[in-house]
């Protein structure tokens, strides 16, 4: 069988949809697999370990260069996992009136490895709690100096504080508007621009449960 034909089959196999795989491959949607699965995309070598790793066979059975048994079907009380990776706890940002950020490793805690996040932070306060972060929730941060208009960040303020809110970008004014209406925005203009760093976007969350 051809590398597409193999994709295909073991994804139906393991019980995944197109959508759960580009996830898990570092896709947006299942757009990519399908066009992949129909051989109309010619794969490098990295993605082929990609979808190895995720589909639980080596890249040679991706490619049918290795003749080695398939997998077993999984029987129906056992849910595949998907790979997991470990990024490092970063001391806790503030979600309200911002704090000193901790830059020290906390510890490290486990994550799929779809998700494309490079450490997590600890939030704390309520000014984001209508995006459903609240205090004590753990967010994942992709490490990048520049974010889009009105995404959710981790942004530094005067290289000491740190903090977890909406930025929006209006000429040569930066503001860091808070999902809560209690809290004011925080709003730099001229030099004050320079002021503001911006860590990285915040990909996803989990709650934590007290």
């Amino acid at each position: 069988m051809d590398t597409h034909e193999n994709i295909k089959r073991l994804r139906k196999l393991r019980g995944y949809s197109q959508e759960e795989l580009a996830r898990m491959v570092g896709y947006t949607d299942r757009s990519s697999i399908a066009k992949i699965e129909s051989g109309g995309v010619d794969l490098s070598q990295s993605k082929i370990t990609a979808f190895a790793l995720a589909l639980g066979v080596t890249p040679g059975q991706i490619m049918g260069i290795i003749d080695e048994p398939d997998p077993s079907p999984l029987p129906s009380n056992v849910v595949p996992l998907r790979p997991m990776k470990k990024i490092p706890l970063v001391g806790q940002i503030a979600c309200g009136v911002p704090i000193l950020a901790e830059q020290n490793i906390e510890g490290y805690i486990d994550l799929p490895r779809h998700i494309r996040a490079d450490y997590a932070l600890t939030c704390k306060g309520d000014s984001m709690v209508n995006a459903g972060i609240r205090d004590g929730d753990v967010v994942y941060i992709r490490q990048q100096p520049e974010v889009e208009n009105g995404q959710i960040a981790a942004v530094m303020v005067d290289d000491a504080e740190a903090t977890l809110k909406r930025v929006y970008f209006d000429g040569a004014m930066v503001q860091l508007v808070a999902e809560n209406p209690r809290v004011s925005p925080m709003v730099f203009t001229g030099q004050d621009v320079s002021r503001v760093h911006i860590l990285g976007l915040a990909v996803g969350y989990t709650h934590i449960m007290g």
